[in-house]
């Protein structure tokens, strides 16, 4: 399988000063290790890595960078609107199940 063709996701974590993050991998779990050792993100090695608030998944790196670049452009306060409206609406459609 070529690299492209796997899963990716968009996620967004929250820093250890309450800011926030929005990146795109393969591997959500390896990426918040990563982030909490470190490595690679320059921006979160100073914030340091507190928790993944939201992820979603995309079908391949082009879609994941273009959602990533969207989420980035937008306000702290429409981030957290939409992790919040997206918990509320899981917990809608588990109730139901």
């Amino acid at each position: 399988m070529l690299h492209d063709e796997a899963m990716w996701y968009v996620y967004i974590l929250e820093c250890e000063d309450a800011s926030l993050y929005v990146g795109a991998t393969t591997d959500v779990s390896r990426r918040f290790r990563e982030h909490q050792e470190g490595i690679r993100a320059k921006y979160t090695r100073a914030k340091g890595a507190k928790k993944i608030l939201y992820t979603e998944e995309q079908p391949n790196r082009s879609a994941a960078f273009a959602r990533e670049a969207q989420i980035k452009g937008w306000s702290r306060t429409k981030k957290l609107e939409f992790i919040e409206r997206t918990k509320r609406a899981e917990g809608e459609r588990s109730i139901r199940a």
